[in-house]
């Protein structure tokens, strides 16, 4: 995949930069400036590379795969992370069931294809043109 894929974070933020923190515990905050919640973890099976957000209590107190393209801001001091994406959208999103999920390259393409459209003009790489 292209170094400005869904899966990597924007060359001007420090994780792309070799520095790597970790993001557990962060607060995601959306573009519209409504929280969604917090990072519980992260992962990059596949070079796939993504938080999972536990929202609290609303989306019913579930869980969402956010890929780190969409990181728009990482603000270490107050622990912080902007996406680029509004509540609604990221509510919208591709449901997270299992933990299992994290490592299904289908499942984690279906994601990234839904995040890609919001965030960039044009159909996700890998798509044939019609």
């Amino acid at each position: 995949m292209p170094t400005d894929s869904i899966w990597s974070y924007a060359p001007e933020l420090g994780p792309a930069q070799g520095q790597d923190p970790d993001l557990t515990g962060y607060t995601v905050v959306a573009s519209d400036g409504s929280t969604i919640g917090h990072v519980d973890r992260q992962a990059d099976p596949h070079a796939m590379r993504h938080l999972v957000v536990d929202t609290g209590v609303w989306v019913f107190g579930r869980s969402l795969l956010v890929p780190v393209g969409v990181v728009a801001a990482v603000d270490t001091g107050e622990r912080k992370i902007t996406v680029s994406c509004t509540r609604p959208e990221v509510k919208a999103a591709p449901r997270f069931r299992t933990d299992s999920e994290t490592l299904d390259p289908g499942y984690l393409t279906t994601v990234g294809d839904y995040y890609w459209a919001l965030t960039r003009p044009g159909p996700p790489p890998g798509t044939p043109a019609g």
